[in-house]
């Protein structure tokens, strides 16, 4: 399998995430992964969370990669990936009971990482959980100085990208009706945020008290 693509980062941090989905998704049915990128982290949480059914899905151009992964290490559970482009709505999957994503935040674009949260908006049902996964600034700041010298190598390969800031992220969230629940501490100055849709009932209240 030396010939599938590989990534270091999502094989170290697969298992701490893990730890925390089957806790959160326990009670999730299916599950829409937005950049799969080079499969890995579907595969490990496919295997470790039978009850689930996995889409995968990325940008066309690495499709073929995660299919390769998918067709070496037979998971039945997880589904063949489809062409998800952000910026491109209405998205090929709707009416799941969570999304997840690793690692695409700081490198796609702030207009894109808006079209983000507007397709999970779209396609997250009622009560569904969101589960972003990477690193992130708080009031504007840093939680590491690695984090900075990363966000600056980021921007000097994509002036586009960049590490977000945790109080823009949650801005966008609450603008699709999602609640934040949880900031899970990481490894690797990473961290796990988790969001839930607010029930039509709950936002209809919400709304009426504001």
């Amino acid at each position: 399998m030396s010939n599938l693509p590989f990534s270091e980062a999502a094989e170290n941090n697969k298992e701490p995430i893990a730890r925390i989905l089957r806790d959160v998704f326990r009670d999730v049915r299916k599950v829409l992964e937005i950049g799969s990128g080079t499969g890995q982290h579907a595969v490990y949480f496919g295997k470790g969370l039978p009850h689930l059914i996995w889409q995968t899905s990325d940008i066309a151009q690495n499709l073929n990669g995660i299919s390769a992964r998918l067709e070496a290490e037979a998971t039945s559970n997880v589904l063949p990936p489809v062409a998800l482009d952000v910026a491109i709505h209405p998205w090929p999957v709707s009416n799941v009971d969570a999304v997840f994503s690793a690692n695409c935040v700081h490198i796609i674009s702030w207009p894109d990482v808006e079209h983000m949260f507007r397709g999970v908006g779209e396609c997250l049902a009622e009560g569904g959980l969101f589960c972003l996964y990477g690193p992130f600034k708080y009031g504007g700041d840093f939680t590491m100085a690695s984090n900075a010298r990363f966000d600056t190598w980021l921007k000097q390969n994509d002036p586009a990208s960049g590490i977000r800031d945790f109080e823009a992220i949650d801005a966008l969230a609450e603008a699709q009706g999602l609640r934040f629940v949880e900031d899970y501490a990481m490894p690797a100055n990473n961290q796990l945020l988790l969001w839930r849709r607010r029930s039509a009932t709950n936002g209809a209240m919400h709304e009426s008290q504001g």
